[in-house]
């Protein structure tokens, strides 16, 4: 596979050094593996700091700024950044009235988090934290908080940047993180792999034939092998693992993410959408808000996944809110204007 490179082992600090001078009326530099809103820390606000391994921008980096988070920390392609590093975002974000952590429920990243959040205490700062675990296709749902962080990462750190944009207490940002979180489920499907720039390999082999559902984030391989169906049957698909497991009844009210995994085209993506509303509306279940664009990718995977956010009038105020990041903006109000 074929990439715009320097030293596949120096790709992370370049690409965030670049990012930061693309937007540095939004974001600031803190460290190679670090990005901070130009104004943070905030005094008298509670911190929101996310993160996990590069690769899959625009997730983490690109939701730093107003109504969203305060921080973004990365570590290599696929891999939990350092405790040293969530460390500085912590410092970075830190407004003394306690921090919050959102991200995906990985194990390197889950020991990496704990650590910093541990010596983060012992420097006086609050900590709390919230693990996103929406793929349904990684546990059943008894045992949900197994489960992987897919994109509804959009929906919970929206949800918590926008309360503590209000003046939430920490416990309180935390509690609506929490909401947000179990309200969302996600199903996934690869029609190709990714690869990984240090290595250069495949994550995983699939013929041109066939896909792959239940993917993960870092191009784990899927549950269960098909050959290549229509864009409407592979919708079919995805909305009903995730409504079985969401619960979702007539009357209900969601919002939609349809995302794309790096080369995934916005036809397909509008394809896929088109479906989904009918689903939806034939069930008489609510859509109030629908994400179509890449925002969790996988480098150059090919593919789509589909989440759903339950919302109560509480979720829906919170992610109307208004958030202005370089790659989400919300603006004040239903209408988009």
């Amino acid at each position: 596979m074929k990439k715009l490179i320097n030293d596949p082992f120096k790709v992370t600090v370049e690409s965030i050094e670049g990012y930061a001078k693309a937007y540095p009326h939004i974001v600031r530099l803190v460290g190679p593996h670090v990005v901070a809103r130009r104004n943070a820390p905030i005094q008298d606000k509670v911190g929101v700091v996310v993160g996990g391994g590069s690769g899959h921008e625009p997730l983490f980096l690109g939701w730093v700024g107003y109504g969203m988070a305060d921080a973004a920390v990365l570590g290599e392609v696929f891999a939990a950044p350092s405790p040293t590093f969530i460390l500085e975002a912590t410092r970075a974000a830190n407004g003394t009235v306690g921090v919050l952590y959102v991200y995906g429920n990985y194990a390197g990243d889950n020991m990496n988090f704990d650590m910093a959040a541990e010596t983060a205490r012992e420097e006086g700062m609050d900590i709390q934290t919230v693990r996103v675990w929406d793929d349904v296709a990684w546990a059943p749902p008894e045992r949900a908080s197994e489960r992987r962080g897919l994109a509804a990462d959009l929906f919970v750190i929206k949800v918590a940047g926008a309360k503590a944009e209000m003046g939430a207490s920490l416990a309180q940002v935390k509690q609506s993180a929490q909401k947000a979180r179990d309200n969302c489920r996600t199903f996934a499907v690869a029609l190709s792999p990714a690869t990984i720039p240090a290595s250069g390999k495949p994550t995983f082999t699939i013929d041109e034939n066939e896909m792959y559902f239940g993917i993960g984030a870092h191009g784990e391989k899927g549950v269960r092998k098909t050959k290549l169906l229509s864009a409407d049957e592979t919708a079919e698909i995805l909305v009903d693992a995730v409504l079985k497991d969401l619960s979702l009844r007539s009357a209900d009210e969601v919002n939609l993410i349809v995302n794309g995994y790096g080369s995934t085209t916005l036809m397909e993506l509008y394809i896929i959408n088109r479906k989904l509303h009918g689903i939806l509306d034939g069930l008489e279940i609510r859509i109030h808000r629908t994400e179509v664009g890449s925002f969790l990718t996988t480098q150059e995977m090919a593919g789509c996944s589909v989440t759903l956010m339950r919302l109560d009038e509480e979720l829906r105020e919170l992610y109307d809110a208004p958030a202005c990041t370089p790659t989400f903006v919300r603006c004040q109000g239903n209408t988009g204007t």
